[in-house]
């Protein structure tokens, strides 16, 4: 019987650590994107002061046409790059956190 509790005690353990590891990259990946999110919205209010700026100093409807179009398409073009590169770090993310049970799902098919 004392075994059978020291076998129980172990798998428990194992349980534990891989837990932890799956929550220590979740947290990783989390971080990963929080920052990803506050450097895009730092840029994306960086920009859009810089070119209300231009847009007081302009002297004409053409002109002011111009640059917010201008504007959106670069925005539009940030905001893509930026999203895909999110995208990315949620994939890393799933994987990462994913991966301490495999090994853990390999030892229970064995």
């Amino acid at each position: 019987m004392a075994k059978n509790f020291e076998d129980l005690q172990q798998v428990g353990k194992e349980n534990v650590e891989v837990a932890m590891k799956s929550a220590e990259s979740m947290s990783k990946g989390a971080q990963a994107i929080a920052a990803e999110v506050a450097d895009y919205s730092k840029k994306a209010f960086e920009d859009g002061s810089a070119m209300l700026e231009k847009l007081f100093g302009v002297k004409s409807l053409e002109k002011a046409i111009e640059l917010q179009s201008e504007y959106a398409k670069t925005s539009y073009e940030g905001f893509a790059a930026k999203a895909t590169k999110i995208g990315e770090l949620y994939t890393d993310l799933a994987k990462e956190s994913y991966k301490p049970f495999e090994t853990l799902m390999a030892k229970a098919k064995v």
